[in-house]
């Protein structure tokens, strides 16, 4: 990853899981550079003015997934409202460079909202993705709080755009708990992302990542977690990780076993 110049979201998300995923010889690669153009109030990675986009960026990221010859690739990014397209240009360039140097391996991208720019994200599917996601991270109420320069509907537009123009490409999200949402806006959230057509899921424990990001108004018990992903697998999810640690990539690739199983494939 240093001789690539290479970021990465367990690293710059402080994830607590970077040592059972690393051990394992998977990660999620962050592409865009490590400088996000908004300053959501759960998240751990830097915010600020960005540099130039890299055009060679998608070149050592496919050279990094062919040295460690991966079998699952999760792409994901920061948020580039300071370019047109938000950097869909250099995901899909991604997409088709891993592609070319290893064509065995499954790809699942986590993208930005591309401030519901439908061109962007048309960009990105014909890339052709294995795994659309696009995290939904809390309930609506809490949006203006939490999530800076998002919106709950852009949201659920992004994944209903998607199922709507490659509906062979699965579309997945996540949601943390914790930040003061009560039980029934969780269920309703669930339900709002089934309707849109989501496929997988993830649900996992806000960790405050330091005194100056938003407070945990409550940690779950895991038995809590298993009751919501019950409810999540009851109205059609065809997979669900639900857990106190979960994050979006964590066991990425049975997650996405378990979806081809699943739908038969």
């Amino acid at each position: 990853m240093r001789d690539l110049n290479l970021h990465t979201v367990c690293e710059e998300a402080r994830c607590p899981n970077i040592g059972e995923c690393w051990t394992h010889g998977t990660a999620t690669f962050m592409i865009l550079g490590d400088v996000c153009t908004r300053a959501c109030g759960y998240c751990a990675v830097g915010h600020g003015r960005p540099g130039a986009l890299d055009a060679a960026e998608p070149a050592r990221v496919a050279a990094a997934v062919q040295t460690l010859d991966l079998a699952h690739v999760v792409v994901t990014s920061v948020d580039r409202d300071d370019v047109e397209d938000g950097g869909a240009a250099i995901f899909a360039d991604t997409i088709r460079e891993i592609r070319r140097r290893t064509p065995s391996a499954s790809i699942e991208v986590l993208i930005p909202d591309f401030q519901g720019k439908e061109a962007s994200l048309h960009a990105v599917l014909d890339a052709g993705p294995d795994i659309l996601n696009h995290n939904t991270e809390t309930v609506p109420r809490l949006y203006r709080l939490a999530r800076s320069g998002g919106r709950y509907s852009r949201t659920l537009e992004l994944l209903d755009r998607s199922r709507r123009y490659a509906p062979h490409i699965p579309t997945k999200s996540g949601i943390m708990l914790g930040l003061g949402e009560e039980w029934d806006e969780i269920v309703d959230t669930l339900r709002d992302l089934r309707n849109v057509g989501c496929a997988i899921l993830t649900l996992g424990q806000y960790l405050r990542p330091s005194a100056s990001h938003l407070p945990m108004a409550r940690y779950y018990h895991p038995d809590e977690f298993a009751r919501l992903k019950a409810i999540a697998l009851e109205m059609g999810f065809a997979h669900v990780e639900s857990g106190p640690l979960v994050r979006s990539s964590y066991h990425a690739h049975q997650q996405a076993d378990s979806y081809r199983s699943a739908m038969g494939d």
